[in-house]
């Protein structure tokens, strides 16, 4: 007969098999759920500054400040699997032809601004004070899904972020866009990004990428304080 080690591993197989199937279960109950997310988003005030961007920066460099506006409507994202939702503006600009003679950094994006907002069920996670957290259950109370936190208006928003360049240089900088991304992360499943295309229930975000601007070059002291 079985002795007791032997039941005691049979047990623990049954369990974490009928967890891995429960969890499975719950992972794709997610593409059950439409998602329709979309965002507007534009520049308000753009300026190139030299100088050091961050406290520890060792040397001057120029760096840029956008501020902007973004209305989005993110509230499809959230279900009772979410965990919470994590939302980026990144600045993008294209990168220069190959080979490039000033062998200058091919990437061109930059992170300026972000935000986590969380699910009732894991307001306990929010990096945020005593008070705030308070405010923002007394809102959820009886709720394990508020859709309307994913809607967001911001209005003349300062970034989080410069925008800084390996060169150094950062002014007259062309066809530049602002792009909003977010970041899905569920209590069980993938962590899920922004689709370039639709997927059966699960739309691309409408807009979200700002009109092409220019960054504006250094302003000269004479020039700042005569304005």
């Amino acid at each position: 007969m079985y002795n007791s080690l032997t039941r005691i591993q049979n047990v623990f197989g049954f369990f974490t098999t009928v967890a891995f199937v429960v969890g499975a279960i719950i992972a794709a109950s997610d593409f059950t759920a439409p998602r329709t997310p979309s965002a507007s988003i534009k520049p308000t005030n753009v300026q190139v500054v030299k100088g050091r961007p961050h406290y520890y920066s060792s040397k001057r460099e120029e760096y840029a400040i956008i501020k902007f506006s973004l209305d989005a409507d993110l509230s499809s994202l959230f279900t009772w699997n979410t965990k919470q939702l994590f939302v980026y503006v990144t600045a993008e600009w294209p990168a220069p032809p190959s080979g490039a003679a000033d062998g200058t950094n091919q990437t061109n994006k930059a992170v300026i601004w972000d935000t986590i907002i969380t699910s009732p069920s894991s307001d306990h996670l929010a990096n945020i004070g005593p008070a705030t957290l308070k405010k923002l259950r007394k809102s959820a109370a009886g709720k394990s899904i508020d859709p309307s936190r994913g809607k967001l208006s911001l209005k003349n928003q300062r970034p989080k972020y410069q925008i800084t360049h390996p060169s150094g240089k950062v002014a007259n900088t062309e066809d530049v866009t602002l792009h909003v991304h977010y970041n899905v992360q569920p209590w069980v499943g993938m962590l899920t990004w922004n689709q370039d295309v639709d997927f059966a229930l699960w739309k691309q975000m409408a807009r979200g990428i700002s009109k092409v601007f220019q960054l504006p070059a250094i302003k000269k002291k004479d020039e700042a304080k005569g304005k």
